[in-house]
C-alpha cells in the first residue's frame, strides 16, 4: 500500500490510498523457480497468489512426499488431494485397521492423481492392496520390493475378476520394482506382469531365480512350466520377448546369473536395453561381459561392481564394444588393474565412472587415456575413487588439470595417501565441483584446506638433534635415548591469526562456491581453524564433520551461520561440540532435515528441546550414545514432532 497526504493551511489533511497492482502469476512463478522445493513450501503460505504459483505443474514433477504410516498419516493423505500430481513413500504400513483406512484414503483421495508409490518396510495384506490398486489409474511406478506378505501364499490375483481390474488400472505402468522378494514364483510373476503390458524399467534384484536347475523338484529348469515355487529364467525370457517393444532397463543385481543365464537373456531377439545392472552377480566371467556387449551394443548405463571373477579383459570389451556408454560402475571388482583404463576413458560418451575399491587402481593409465592429444576422451562428470589406496597426490593432481572444466562429483573417501597437496589442486583445478568427499583421508590439514603451506614444521626434539643413533619403532628405547615421537602422539599444530591471511601458495577450499555435499569426516588434523574459515558455502546441503575430535563449538557456529541451506548434518563424535555450540547453531539451521549427534557426550535435554523449536523441517534426528539426554525429554520431543525419527541406541539414561 502507498500512502500520500498533503495539506493546506486551511484544509485537513487528506489521504488518497492506492493499491499496487498484483504480479502477474507468470512473474511469481518464475520467483519460485528459483527456490528449493522445501523454501518454495515456506513461500507458498504468504498468500493466495503465491499459493496458486507453487502449485504450477512443472514443480510438481518429481515431489515425493515420504512419511511412516500412523493415525496423523490420513489428514495428510486429504490434504495432499488438491494436488494435480502426488508421489508417495509410505513406510511401516501393516495388516491392521490403521493401515488399511490408510491406503483407503490414498485410493480415494489420490487414485487419479498418484504416479508413484512405494510401501518400503511394510507387510500389508493381499486385499488391502486389491482394494487400493485398481483407483491408481494414473501410476507409472509401483516399488513392492521386500513385500514378502503378499506372496507368500501364492494367491495374490489368482482371481481373474482382480486381474481385470488391476490390469485396467495398472496399462500405464512403466516401473515395477520387485527386488528382495522372496517368494516370488512363476504363477505369481506371471499375473502380475500380465497386469502390466507396457513395463520399460524392471528390477528383480535380490530375487531367487533359479536359471539353470530346479531345487525343488530336482530336474533342470524348464522341465516344469509356470512353477509355483520358483521364478525360473524361462519365465523371465518369456516377459522379454513379450515386452521387448518397450522394456529398456533390466536389474538382476545379487542373484546367481551364469554366463549362459546372461547370453540367454542378452539375446531376445528385438531387445534393446540401455540399462543394465548386475551388482554383485560373483559367477560372471569376462566371457559373459563379452557376449552381453555384442549382443547389446546400446547399452548407456551398466553396472557390473561386485562382480569378482572380472578382469582388465572385461573392462577392454566394454571400452570396444559399448561407444555409447554413459555411466559404468565397476566398484569392487578386485581383480581389474590399471590395464584397461587408457581405452575406456577414450569412450567419448563416458559422464560416470566408479572405480571404488578396487584395489590396483594407482590413476597412471586413468592420466594416460585423458591426455591422449588428438584422440576423443571421456568428459567425466562424476569420478569415484573411493578406497583406491594407491591414489596418490600426483595421480590426483594430474586428473584434477584434465579434468577441470567438467567433474561435478569427485570421491576421494579413504585414499590414504592423498595430502594437502592434493586439496589444493582441487581447489584450484576442480572449481565447477558440486559434490566433494574427502572422509578418512587422515593426512589433509587445516594447511591443505586453507591452501597454504605449513611454513614451519615441528622442531626435532631438542634433547636429541642430530647427535647420536635413533631408535626405530623396532627396537624401542632402552633407556639411554628419548624415543622418536610417533605421528599419532603428535597434535596438529594450529594455524595462528597472522598466517591466515598470508595467500602465499595455492588455492583455499573456499573458491568451491558451488559445493552442495562435502565430506571431511575421519579426517583428525583439521580444527576449527579451517572449519570456520573454508565451510562457508551458500548452497551447502549436505555435511559431514564425523571424528574430528579438534574442532569445537566454534566450528559448528561458523557452518551454521554461513550454510544457511544445510538440509543435512553429520556430527558424530565430536568431543568439543556442545549444548553451547547448539544454542548458537539452531537458529540459522531453518532448512535442517538431518542431524546427526551421535557420541557427542556434552549434548543434554537442552540441546534437544532448542532443536524441537527452532528446526521445524527436522526429520531425523540421532542422539545414540548421548549419555546426558534423559528419556522423557526424548519423550516430549516425540510427542510435539511424531514424524520426527529419533536414534537413542546406548544411551544412559533413555534405556
Amino acid at each position: 500500500m502507498i500512502r500520500s497526504s498533503h495539506s493546506t493551511g486551511a484544509e485537513e489533511m487528506e489521504e488518497d490510498i492506492k493499491e499496487t497492482p498484483e504480479l502477474p502469476l507468470e512473474i511469481i512463478v518464475y520467483i519460485l523457480s528459483f527456490l528449493h522445493a522445501s523454501d518454495r513450501k515456506e513461500a507458498s503460505a504468504v498468500c493466495r497468489s503465491w499459493y496458486v504459483a507453487s502449485q504450477d505443474p512443472r514443480f510438481q514433477k518429481n515431489i515425493t512426499f515420504c512419511f511412516p504410516a500412523s493415525a496423523s498419516s490420513v489428514d495428510l493423505i486429504r490434504g495432499l488431494g488438491r494436488m494435480s500430481h502426488c508421489n508417495l513413500i509410505i513406510s511401516q504400513l501393516d495388516g491392521f485397521s490403521m493401515s488399511r483406512s490408510l491406503l483407503l484414503e490414498v485410493g480415494l483421495c489420490l487414485g487419479s492423481k498418484l504416479e508413484s508409490l512405494a510401501l518400503p518396510g511394510s507387510s500389508i495384506t493381499e486385499a488391502s492392496l486389491l482394494a487400493l490398486l485398481p483407483r491408481l489409474t494414473s501410476l507409472r511406478r509401483l516399488d513392492l520390493r521386500g513385500l514378502d506378505s503378499l506372496f507368500m501364499s501364492g494367491a495374490f490375483l489368482s482371481r481373474q475378476e482382480h486381474r481385470d481390474q488391476v490390469r485396467s488400472a495398472l496399462s500405464g505402468l512403466e516401473e515395477l520394482d520387485l527386488s528382495d522378494l522372496r517368494y516370488l514364483s512363476d504363477l505369481t510373476f506371471n499375473r502380475l506382469t500380465g497386469c502390466t503390458p507396457h513395463l520399460r524399467r524392471l528390477s528383480l534384484a535380490g530375487c531367487h531365480i533359479a536359471f539353470e536347475f530346479d531345487p525343488y523338484r530336482g530336474c533342470p529348469v524348464g522341465a516344469v512350466e509356470h512353477s509355483s515355487a520358483l521364478l525360473s529364467l524361462r519365465n523371465l525370457q518369456r516377459l522379454l520377448t513379450e515386452q521387448k517393444s518397450t522394456l529398456v532397463a533390466l536389474d538382476l543385481s545379487r542373484t546367481s546369473i551364469t554366463p549362459a543365464s546372461l547370453r540367454t537373456i542378452v539375446q531376445v531377439q528385438g531387445l534393446v536395453l540401455e540399462e543394465l545392472c548386475l551388482h554383485g552377480c560373483k559367477e560372471l566371467t569376462d566371457y559373459a561381459v563379452e557376449i552381453m556387449v555384442k549382443h547389446q551394443p546400446n547399452l548407456q548405463r551398466l553396472d557390473i561392481s561386485a562382480c569378482t571373477e572380472l578382469t582388465d579383459r572385461a573392462v577392454e570389451a566394454v571400452a570396444m564394444g559399448l561407444k555409447t556408454l554413459t555411466h559404468l560402475s565397476l566398484s569392487r571388482d578386485w581383480r581389474i588393474t590399471e590395464k584397461g583404463l587408457t581405452d575406456l576413458l577414450s569412450v567419448s560418451s563416458l559422464r560416470s565412472l566408479d572405480l571404488s575399491e578396487c584395489l590396483h587402481i594407482n590413476g597412471t593409465e586413468m592420466v594416460k587415456g585423458l591426455a591422449r592429444s588428438g584422440a576423443a576422451r571421456a568428459r567425466l562428470e562424476a569420478l569415484s575413487l573411493k578406497r583406491c589406496t594407491y591414489i596418490r597426490d600426483s595421480a590426483v593432481f594430474s586428473l584434477a588439470q584434465l579434468l577441470g572444466s567438467t567433474l561435478r562429483e569427485l570421491d576421494l573417501t579413504s585414499c590414504v595417501n592423498v595430502t594437502d597437496l592434493s586439496s589444493r589442486s582441487i581447489a584450484t583445478y576442480l572449481q565447477r565441483l558440486v559434490v566433494l568427499r574427502l572422509g578418512w583421508c587422515k593426512e589433509i590439514t587445516d594447511w591443505g584446506l586453507l591452501g597454504m603451506e605449513e611454513t614451519r614444521k615441528c622442531e626435532a626434539d631438542k634433547e636429541m638433534g642430530d647427535k647420536g643413533p635413533r631408535f626405530t619403532r623396532t627396537f624401542g628405547n632402552m633407556g639411554f635415548f628419548t624415543p622418536p615421537r610417533l605421528p599419532f602422539d603428535e597434535r596438529p599444530r594450529l594455524v595462528t591469526h597472522d598466517e591466515l591471511f598470508k595467500r602465499e601458495t595455492g588455492t583455499s577450499l573456499l573458491a568451491l562456491r558451488r559445493l552442495q555435499e562435502l565430506d571431511l569426516s575421519g579426517c583428525p588434523k583439521l580444527t576449527d581453524s579451517s572449519i570456520a574459515q573454508v565451510v562457508r558455502y551458500p548452497d551447502l546441503r549436505y555435511l559431514s564433520l564425523s571424528m574430528l575430535p579438534e574442532i569445537t563449538d566454534t566450528s559448528l557456529v561458523s557452518v551454521a551461520r554461513h550454510c544457511r541451506s544445510l538440509t543435512s548434518l553429520t556430527c558424530s563424535h565430536c568431543p568439543g561440540i556442545s549444548d553451547h555450540g547448539v544454542a548458537q547453531a539452531t537458529p540459522y539451521l531453518h532448512r535442517l532435515q538431518h542431524l546427526c549427534l551421535s557420541g557427542c557426550g556434552d549434548i543434554t535435554d537442552k540441546s534437544l528441546l532448542l532443536l524441537g523449536q527452532q528446526c521445524k523441517r527436522l526429520r531425523t534426528l540421532d542422539i545414540s550414545r548421548c549419555q546426558k539426554v534423559s528419556a522423557k525429554t526424548v519423550d516430549l520431543l516425540q510427542l510435539q514432532r511424531p514424524f520426527l525419527e529419533i536414534s537413542t541406541a546406548n544411551c544412559l539414561h533413555c534405556e
